[in-house]
């Protein structure tokens, strides 16, 4: 029975280029899935979009002395060349700028006032004289007051994940000029999670399918209790206010960017020429998955849900597959000291298949993993090109020397050919229930280990040898060979989607890999098949040191 599967991505601070960390915690996975479902033949809607709104794009926009419009511009310019080069498929990338997106950002603000989950109160605002300003939550740094993590800003603790209010902080610094700020009181409007507690206690409960991780940090927080957070600030830059007396005020970025997934999804749905088409994802009978990283699971599992409970009519998160962290080199990832693998960086010089394996081979679902140049040579090397690259090479290629580049017509398979298929067709059936739930990594392994289990077979059939004596033995073995790399093809496609559409042309189909579903496409025997070319290429050991030595170096 075809599903209806939304797939809301997070939204990219619009302020810098997007380094593999972000590529590994939310933006392959979900790409990973869309691909899976859409080859499924189920209905699905992926969307997300630069967040121009985000304090990260002023404090951009004021160190190069430009307006936070063109910086936002630029990287959201930049994100999409990056989507494009490295295959990732959203139906929509928008942004949190459009006249769409204030509005339907306005409509939710105003649903939740009318019901009184939004309520005006007062609240206690940093204020740096030095640079004569109210400071946003991220100008403002000092330690969290739950794990004492001494660098933990005024809207989140990178460390421990919690949600913070400036006020919350111990020994508070501006994050400009480091000097002390007072707090001055400001009128504000603030959600009242607190009216949720139950309501989402019970929510989350009944989703155990969730990853342990982001069930069980959910779960502990709700516990301790929620607290109304403040929705506004006094900034000029982001969504107003739909009321008066309120126009120097802006929705906070915490509240407003999540509302994105709802007004891109509108977005989306006039494009289409149905403008009320985003209600088959959001009101009707489908599921929603959002992919974020380790950092946003609150906003995502608890803040997010209880405003889309307050606002009514519109479907909660079904799951929640929130990636840990990536280090490098067994480092912390720092964008500030650019201890990072910045994504053009890579583009510029490598494919976007090798990078996408290892990062799903390597992916941080459950806990943290690290990129190593080392492990991406070994990976490329060993696993791309001499086990799975070299399969369909040495096929091929005996296959155009020695039977005029056609499929060959088999024999009858013995045991060991039989089983081979057998296993592709359990194989194809693992990695269907691996992908369904969100377990990229083990799927990637089984795709590798049906590779590995065809090599051996190849070596035991040596059909380049046992053609001298038996040209039928060789061609029954070749011809299995051929079926493995049609499932290989198909159960690759979602991780490597460049590879897998070549192969998908040599193997004689035309158009689009996606568009033949979920299930092997295997020749005819007899069909031709074009010209053999490398799937992968062989990287030189050589640019390990190389690549390891730009770390931590100002980009050029």
């Amino acid at each position: 029975m075809r599903e209806r599967i939304f797939i809301g991505v997070a939204w990219p601070y619009a302020n810098s280029p997007l380094h593999i960390g972000q590529i590994a915690g939310a933006y392959l996975p979900p790409d990973i899935f869309a691909r899976y479902h859409r080859m499924k033949g189920n209905e699905v809607l992926m969307v997300s979009g630069s967040d121009q709104h985000g304090t990260p794009i002023t404090i951009r926009a004021e160190q190069e002395g430009k307006k936070p419009a063109e910086i936002a511009g630029k990287y959201h310019k930049l994100f999409l060349e990056l989507w494009d080069k490295f295959g990732i498929t959203f139906d929509l990338f928008t942004t949190t700028g459009t006249a769409n997106h204030a509005k339907v950002a306005q409509d939710f603000f105003l649903n939740l006032l009318e019901k009184e989950y939004i309520y005006r109160g007062k609240v206690s605002q940093p204020f740096c004289s030095k640079c004569k300003r109210y400071l946003p939550d991220r100008y403002i740094e000092g330690i969290c007051p739950h794990c004492d993590y001494t660098n933990a800003r005024g809207d989140q603790c990178d460390q421990c994940g919690r949600p913070l209010n400036p006020i919350d902080l111990i020994e508070p610094r501006c994050g400009v000029c480091s000097s002390t700020p007072e707090f001055r009181e400001s009128e504000h409007f603030f959600l009242k999670l607190s009216a949720f507690e139950d309501k989402l206690l019970t929510y989350i409960r009944q989703n155990k399918h969730w990853k342990p991780n982001v069930y069980n940090f959910t779960l502990s927080y709700l516990e301790n209790g929620l607290k109304d957070r403040a929705i506004t600030r006094d900034i000029d830059w982001g969504v107003s206010l739909p009321l008066e007396g309120f126009e120097n005020k802006r929705l906070y970025v915490w509240f407003e960017a999540v509302i994105g997934y709802l007004s891109a999804s509108k977005e989306w749905a006039i494009t289409t020429g149905d403008s009320q088409k985003w209600q088959h994802f959001w009101q009707e009978n489908a599921k929603s998955y959002y992919f974020i990283g380790k950092d946003n699971i609150p906003f995502h599992t608890i803040i997010w849900p209880a405003m889309l409970m307050g606002y009514g009519g519109l479907n909660l998160p079904f799951n929640v597959p929130a990636n840990e962290y990536l280090t490098i080199e067994s480092k912390k990832l720092s964008s500030s000291r650019n201890w990072a693998v910045w994504l053009p960086d890579y583009l510029s010089r490598y494919d976007p298949d090798p990078l996408r394996y290892l990062l799903s081979i390597n992916m941080p679902e459950t806990g943290d993993t690290d990129f190593s140049w080392r492990e991406f040579v070994r990976r490329n090397n060993d696993e791309l090109v001499a086990t799975y690259g070299n399969l369909v090479q040495r096929v091929f290629a005996f296959l155009h020397r020695r039977f005029d580049g056609l499929v060959p017509l088999p024999a009858k398979f013995d045991s060991r050919s039989q089983n081979l298929i057998d296993r592709a067709e359990e194989t194809m059936k693992v990695i269907d229930g691996f992908l369904c739930k969100c377990r990229f990594k083990d799927a990637i392994k089984s795709a590798l280990a049906l590779a590995q289990e065809s090599n051996r077979y190849l070596e035991e059939k040596s059909p380049w040898k046992v053609i001298k004596q038996d040209r039928q033995s060789a061609a029954t073995a070749l011809y299995v060979a051929v079926v493995i790399i049609s499932y290989l093809k198909t159960v690759f496609y979602p991780f490597l989607p460049f590879s897998s559409q070549k192969l998908h042309h040599m193997l004689g189909f035309k158009g689009i890999i996606e568009d033949y579903g979920w299930k092997p496409l295997v020749p005819e025997p007899g069909q031709k098949l074009t010209a053999v070319e490398p799937l992968f290429r062989k990287l030189d050991e050589e640019l390990i040191a190389e690549e390891t030595s730009r770390l931590g170096k100002a980009p050029k």
